[in-house]
């Protein structure tokens, strides 16, 4: 297990939000935390302790008012830490490599490559083209639906696709991927317990690097996250952890999943 930071902007500004809140009518969403700092703050903090693998995620899509002021603030992030971080949020093959030249380590892509609720093998093999499998990241972020699969969803979480997310899926998908991120939207930023199910699906898979985000609220989630996911998944914590509000202590996550 690693421990993947995250830099999440919203109209313009470092927050915390809660995931299934997100709204692109009005730019609105559930706010956990609004940082003082910006985004460059938060990838020179982290360079500074040598951690790599995080994400910057754009959370206003491109026609919002908003996003010029969160693309700024996410460029000065990877200006700050070139290589260090990945970006993701309206990413397709027109300005992937745009982002990677401002110093992305890699690009993150759900909605270019989820197309009417499928995969879309053209965009994807077109982006893969584009910007090599060493540099993409396949955001496989899921909500649960009443059948108690995990669904893919697109368009900042808005919209489910008919993508189950399953092995099979998984081991498709690897071969354009160097590493998937994947939300459990339905905890997304509520602190209050992991997704067990989808946890205890990704962990006995363990092909290729995994990044889970999703309701770690506790070290006691984070300990059932280490049991569940077979100690073969990276973690994100974000409304949880001290440098955004929350209650757990970033030094201590650390220390816990380096042990």
């Amino acid at each position: 297990m690693e421990f993947r930071p995250c830099i999440d902007i919203h109209n313009g500004k470092v927050k915390q939000i809660v995931g299934s809140s997100l709204k692109d009518a009005g730019d609105q969403a559930e706010e956990n935390f609004v940082s003082t700092q910006d985004a460059a703050f938060y990838a020179d903090f982290y360079k500074k302790d040598g951690i790599s693998g995080g994400h910057i995620i754009l959370l206003n899509p491109a026609g919002s008012g908003y996003y010029e002021a969160t693309k700024q603030q996410a460029f000065a992030a990877l200006l700050a830490y070139p290589g260090g971080l990945q970006v993701g949020g309206g990413i397709h093959a027109d300005n992937a490599e745009e982002f990677l030249q401002k110093g992305a380590s890699h690009v993150i892509v759900t909605s270019y490559v989820f197309s009417d609720g499928r995969v879309n093998y053209r965009n994807l093999e077109q982006l893969q083209h584009r910007v090599g499998r060493e540099h993409l990241v396949l955001d496989l972020s899921c909500r649960k639906k009443e059948d108690g699969g995990y669904y893919i969803v697109t368009d900042r979480w808005q919209k489910f696709t008919d993508e189950k997310v399953t092995h099979d899926l998984l081991d498709h998908l690897m071969g354009y991927a160097d590493e998937f991120l994947i939300h459990a939207v339905d905890v997304e930023g509520k602190a209050s317990g992991i997704e067990t199910g989808l946890v205890s699906l990704l962990g006995t898979w363990g092909k290729i690097p995994v990044t889970y985000a999703g309701g770690v609220g506790s070290f006691e989630d984070l300990a059932l996250l280490k049991e569940k996911g077979e100690d073969h998944l990276n973690v994100t914590i974000g409304s949880a952890l001290d440098l955004f509000g929350g209650n757990m202590e970033y030094r201590k996550v650390l220390d816990f999943v380096r042990s």
